[in-house]
């Protein structure tokens, strides 16, 4: 969709949708690797995201996906800690936007214009990322990004992939993780899709899915059997950094044993990178293996030091990626999708087309605006484009004189349950008005209650989810926790054993105790996604708590404040607890599940000196820019604001500070200058 929201409400229920949905492709593409929806529209969606968030800023979610990297670490593999996060990067698309990368950079360091800004450019190759630890030279962990935090352990696999080393040489620092993606070349993936077929197991639908699929298997002879390699491109933990730029790392790193790949070149800036992408992009198609752009990285270490990062992804590095590719398919049908908050999603069937080597035959078409913007209907020729995965993004309809059916009338009822289905006020989504009586949203709601994110329950999938809510065994959330006393009718059940019930029984009474914010997030309230769970888990700490505070934010505007107050929160998300917890069957649906289930408190996370404070920083700074002493204080768990007030804890004040420094003053709120920062945020960090 290009049309731009106008008002908050509008917006705000745009973010909410993209949310909810950026999450579940990430999922799937990240923790499943079984992704849903091409690269280019999954970038489209992040874009439009990110466009509406800066019209309107106010309205950023606290789980929105500019905050997001990757997914969570799928079960059955043990998890690892990343002992430096794992980022995702930003994407541009144009040379325009290339130079505005450089620009950014130039802005927030505050370098002249006759400053060069080294680059160092290299191809993006289409893998899954992995982290290889060595301690005393020798390796000891590898594991796939997982959420950017914590991933998977594939240590066992990662010993069957060539194009890394087992050991390194003695002039490796002590300490040493090297990052990079494990891939498929296309001859192997040709190679082992045939041996799939002719075995009759499955055909993976890409290199990147083949490569994943691979790697994150829990019999690791199973990659031993497969043709993976390594590509390293960075870095994480190293204790002793051998160079003082990005491409002198990387030259020692290939020193040590690792595939680093001869795709790279470093630039004097973005004229010689964009000079580079244009001749890689040449040469895509004759490449060994997939690729979908080229990464542009600050080469100075110093510089990226001080660059930092924001939510998800560094401030020194940025991805290329290049055009979709295209071709022209017919338009069969378009079917309706309910989700479980009963939003009404159309989803184009396409006849079955090839577009770079992959067949495709569904695309979301999003919403009935989208639908109307396209003003596509059934029996059309339409273009279409992808960039690296299945489901492609419909461009247009191409031109005809043939006749065309008539224009696509979006339902108004519910195709499931026959409820209305409404369009709120300046809202784009339309949803279904039948709750929990509506098929599609009870099973999507308990979907998602089990899902990975949530309540995590080994062996409880969509299958049996659909089977068991079928046969009125589960109706709501607490009867998770009661399908024991139905044992000797599940072991009856044609393909049902006594040891799989016993271990799914056994995984249900696992998460009797569950983490606050998990618990918060299975509820499946409007705009509450992982992020927001864990600001409310650790606002209010209590599942109760929480309860009694909506309540009373229903008919105290005082309480409502409190609640939209707190950090992450806002007026949406209150709105949203509000109307939750006012619904008379949640409350009894919320009761009856803490009759099953325990919700422990969030362990506190490392305090600073700084943590919780709000800082407002004023007049000209000269060691640094805004920027950074911004992220300085976010860092560090603080909060920045714009304005001073009586909730303001410390002012920072450079040269020619002015009104802002006043009001502190008269407020007796403390002012401190741009020295003493400095010497706080050097104690705070230690």
């Amino acid at each position: 969709m290009d049309t731009m929201p106008t008002t908050d409400a509008a917006a705000s229920d745009e973010l909410a949708r993209l949310a909810a949905i950026i999450a579940d492709h990430s999922r799937r593409y990240h923790a499943e690797d079984a992704p849903t929806i091409s690269d280019a529209d999954y970038d489209a969606l992040v874009r439009r995201n990110s466009a509406i968030e800066a019209t309107f800023p106010h309205l950023v979610r606290s789980d929105s996906p500019s905050w997001a990297v990757g997914s969570a670490p799928a079960a059955g593999f043990g998890k690892v800690v990343h002992a430096r996060p794992m980022l995702s990067l930003d994407n541009v698309f144009s040379d325009d936007e290339a130079h505005e990368f450089v620009g950014r950079v130039r802005r927030f360091l505050g370098l002249g214009d006759d400053e060069p800004v080294a680059l160092l450019a290299e191809a993006k190759i289409d893998g899954l990322s992995a982290s290889l630890r060595y301690e005393a030279r020798r390796l000891v962990t590898g594991a796939t990004r997982g959420d950017g935090a914590v991933g998977e352990d594939v240590t066992a696999n990662v010993r069957h992939v060539t194009g890394l080393a087992l050991t390194l040489p003695p002039t490796a620092p002590d300490v040493v993780e090297v990052r990079g993606e494990v891939y498929m070349a296309k001859a192997a993936f040709a190679a082992l899709n045939a041996r799939q077929a002719e075995a009759g197991d499955k055909v993976f639908a890409n290199p990147r899915n083949a490569a994943a699929g691979s790697l994150r298997q829990l019999d690791a002879s199973i990659t031993a059997s497969r043709p993976l390699a390594f590509l390293a491109h960075g870095w994480g933990e190293m204790s002793d950094v051998p160079a003082a730029t990005q491409s002198g790392v990387m030259a020692a790193i290939g020193g040590w044993g690792f595939d680093i790949g001869t795709l790279r070149a470093s630039c004097t800036g973005i004229v010689e990178a964009l000079a580079f992408t244009r001749s890689i992009e040449a040469r895509r198609a004759d490449l060994p293996f997939d690729i979908d752009g080229v990464v542009y990285k600050v080469d100075r270490l110093d510089w990226q030091a001080r660059l930092g990062q924001v939510a998800r992804s560094p401030r020194w590095a940025v991805a290329h990626k290049f055009a979709a590719e295209q071709a022209e398919t017919t338009l069969l049908q378009i079917d309706i999708q309910v989700g479980r908050t009963g939003a009404l999603t159309p989803v184009a069937r396409l006849l079955p087309v090839t577009v770079g080597g992959v067949v495709v035959t569904n695309a979301t078409l999003h919403n009935e605006d989208e639908i109307g913007r396209l003003d596509v209907r059934p029996g059309d020729r339409v273009r279409v484009q992808r960039a690296g995965d299945v489901i492609p993004q419909i461009l247009g309809v191409v031109a005809s004189d043939a006749p065309r059916s008539e224009p696509y009338r979006f339902p108004d009822h519910c195709p499931v349950c026959g409820s209305s289905a409404v369009r709120e006020d300046d809202g784009v989504v339309r949803r279904c008005t039948g709750g929990l009586i509506c098929g599609a949203q009870r099973n999507e709601r308990l979907r998602h209650f089990v899902s990975r994110m949530a309540f995590d329950i080994e062996g409880l999938g969509s299958e049996r989810i659909e089977l068991f809510a079928g046969d009125g065994l589960i109706r709501t959330p607490g009867d998770i926790f009661r399908l024991r006393t139905h044992r000797d009718a599940l072991v009856e059940r044609k393909g049902f054993k006594a040891k799989s019930v016993d271990n799914l029984l056994a995984a249900i009474d696992a998460r009797r105790t569950v983490a606050l914010d998990r618990f918060i997030l299975a509820l499946g309230i409007r705009h509450v996604g992982e992020v927001t769970g864990r600001d409310l888990a650790r606002a209010f700490g209590s599942a109760e708590a929480l309860r009694d505070a909506a309540l009373a934010a229903a008919t105290d505007p005082e309480a409502l404040a409190r609640l939209t107050d707190i950090g992450g929160i806002g007026p949406v998300v209150s709105e949203a607890l509000v109307d939750f917890f006012a619904e008379p069957h949640n409350l009894e649906t919320y009761a009856d599940l803490l009759a099953e289930v325990t919700p422990e408190p969030l362990v506190a996370a490392k305090a600073t000196a700084l943590s919780g404070k709000t800082i407002v920083f004023t007049g000209s700074l000269t060691t640094l820019t805004r920027d950074e002493a911004r992220a300085q204080a976010e860092a560090l768990g603080a909060k920045v604001a714009g304005s001073v007030s009586a909730r303001t804890d410390l002012v920072v004040a450079g040269a020619d500070a002015g009104s802002k420094r006043a009001k502190a003053e008269a407020l007796g709120v403390a002012v401190i200058d741009e020295a003493a920062w400095q010497a706080l945020v050097a104690q705070a960090a230690t």
